[in-house]
């Protein structure tokens, strides 16, 4: 569960940083990378949930596919000060 956590981590960085490197968000680095992050977090753990509570998976496909999904999402939902 910690490999994956910390892999989880790892894509949710990279998302963030090219995001930012492609224009795809105007943020700035780290708060891109922060709010990749978080949405990262956030999934993997409302993962976890639903799947110990409920039986129910939120799999997309790979666990590396949820990382990068959720971290998109995250950065499409969440407004920033800069965004028009």
């Amino acid at each position: 569960m910690y490999m994956t956590l910390f892999g989880t981590v790892i894509i949710a960085a990279a998302v963030g940083a090219l995001s930012e490197k492609s224009g795809f968000t105007r943020n700035g680095y780290l708060p891109s990378i922060i709010i990749c992050v978080g949405g990262a977090f956030l999934f993997f753990f409302a993962q976890i949930l639903f799947r110990r509570m409920f039986g129910f998976n939120l799999i997309f496909g790979s666990l590396g596919l949820n990382a990068i999904v959720s971290s998109i999402g995250a950065l499409a939902i969440v407004p920033t000060h800069w965004r028009k």
